[in-house]
């Protein structure tokens, strides 16, 4: 499966696990409140609701104020509790490619002498190239994402750019889960394809003599 399409497949998932996991525990709760706990759009959230109810995942009844309660059917246990499993086998088996992957290519950036690495994206999988590095003996410099406002991610700076990272930094790991060719393109022509490293759950294949990916 390409891994955009897994990707959001993946979080399809998740939202859904998260929506009925939060209906189960309060199924009187505001949309708004129901957005803010799963990080989604208030219409997104709405558009899952509807979709769940015409699955025979929720049912809908009368709350107070004039307002909707949501209930969890049979068919909605049933089915929070298959995903909960999905969820926590794809999760483990995530876990463990990525450390497969991270092991790999911090392995080849020491082989030439590379001990100072950068990584490219704030994800799951830059916490766990982070413990790979630990392991190693590599230092992890900084986490490059201009997407969010923190200062630090898993005890490294936490800046915008390249040119931000403080210091010098041999090689640089690309751990953003959302990664595109045009975003790791980016990253070859600012510091050059052979100090570039793509674990390959990723998905994205580097032509080193071509100096290009796809």
């Amino acid at each position: 499966m390409p891994q955009a399409a897994h990707s959001e497949e993946s979080e399809n998932a998740r939202i859904v696990l998260g929506l009925l996991e939060s209906v189960e525990r309060d199924g009187a709760q505001s949309q708004r409140k129901l957005a803010s706990d799963l990080g989604i759009a208030l219409g997104l959230v709405n558009a899952y609701l509807k979709r769940c109810v015409k699955k025979g995942l929720l049912k809908i009844g009368q709350a107070p104020a004039r307002r909707y309660a949501y209930y969890l059917t049979p068919h909605g246990f049933a089915e929070k509790s298959r995903l909960t499993i999905e969820y926590l086998s794809s999760s483990f088996s995530f876990f463990r490619r990525a450390r497969e992957d991270c092991s790999s290519v911090l392995k080849a950036a020491r082989a030439r002498g590379w001990n100072r690495i950068a990584l490219f994206g704030v994800s799951d999988l830059a916490e766990i190239a982070t413990i790979c590095a630990l392991e190693q003996g590599v230092t992890i410099v900084a986490v490059v994402d201009g997407k969010t406002g923190m200062d630090r991610f898993v005890g490294a700076p936490l800046v915008a750019s390249l040119d931000a990272v403080p210091g010098d930094f041999d090689a640089l790991v690309v751990t953003d889960l959302q990664a595109t060719p045009e975003s790791v393109k980016a990253a070859l022509n600012a510091i050059g394809v052979e100090r570039v490293f793509v674990p390959a759950l990723l998905g994205l294949r580097l032509d080193r003599a071509m100096g290009s990916v796809a």
